[in-house]
């Protein structure tokens, strides 16, 4: 399974930032560093800012910094802030009518999968990730 554009950009700029959360991150730093588009970036910093992950330093030594501890913040919290978790609750075929009543030719398949993709991302946060790992950045 593939995260969404949406979804994988907010999640690496959390975690870039989850390193060094007490941090203040321009924009332009993040932009460079990440590889993200400024008004992409923007646009997923506000709504970031208004689901209360981070907040905004206004100001010409202004950024972004963490209003919540990364701890505090589920994978899912930073999915649903962005884009929502239902797009990955649904049928991957994209029938509406999906459900184990009245299945897809994958619905069995993808149930399985998609329990488990949702408990992994309901389950860990910003600070379970193991950033010994991250060796791009």
């Amino acid at each position: 399974m593939k995260l969404s554009k949406t979804s994988e950009y907010a999640l690496r700029i959390l975690a870039f930032m989850a390193k060094a959360p007490d941090q203040l991150y321009s924009a332009k730093f993040l932009v460079e560093t990440l590889s993200i588009s400024d008004k992409y970036l923007r646009r997923l910093m506000t709504d970031l800012a208004h689901a209360g992950f981070i907040k905004s330093i206004q100001g010409r030594d202004g950024g972004y910094v963490f209003a919540k501890q990364p701890g505090q913040i589920l994978l899912s919290d930073i999915i649903e802030a962005v884009e929502g978790m239902s797009k990955y609750s649904g049928c991957v075929l994209g029938f509406n009518q999906c459900s184990d009543e009245n299945p897809c030719v994958m619905h069995n398949t993808w149930v399985k999968v998609r329990t488990e993709f949702i408990e992994v991302f309901t389950r860990k946060s910003l600070s379970d990730l193991d950033f010994s790992e991250i060796n791009k950045y």
